[in-house]
């Protein structure tokens, strides 16, 4: 009895041993997914930094464009009030209660 209880310790430890290894393999591949995640997530989280930079110099140079429309929109009504006044001194001038 004493070697048969041994064999059955054996064959114990040879299937436990089997799944260890089993264990092990899916541990391992469990570890390497995650490590691929991990290094997506990285990217990911470097483009979306990249994104927000690009985003925020947009909107400066979006607001710098507005800013520039605005001064040459007020440049062009003062140019525009000028040519009406210079309009109206020539109708003045050309007009025959001027010259008499």
């Amino acid at each position: 009895g004493h070697e048969q209880l041994l064999k059955m310790m054996e064959e114990r430890m040879v299937d436990v041993e089997q799944k260890l290894r089993l264990v092990k393999r899916l541990l391992q591949d469990k570890v390497n997914q995650l490590k691929e995640q991990l290094s997506k997530n990285t990217k990911a989280d470097a483009m979306v930094k990249d994104l927000y930079v690009e985003n925020a110099q947009l909107l400066k140079a979006l607001e710098m464009t507005e800013q520039r429309q605005k001064t040459a929109e007020r440049k062009n009504y003062l140019l525009e009030e000028k040519i009406a006044n210079l309009n109206r001194i020539v109708k003045n001038l050309a007009s025959p209660s001027f010259h008499s």
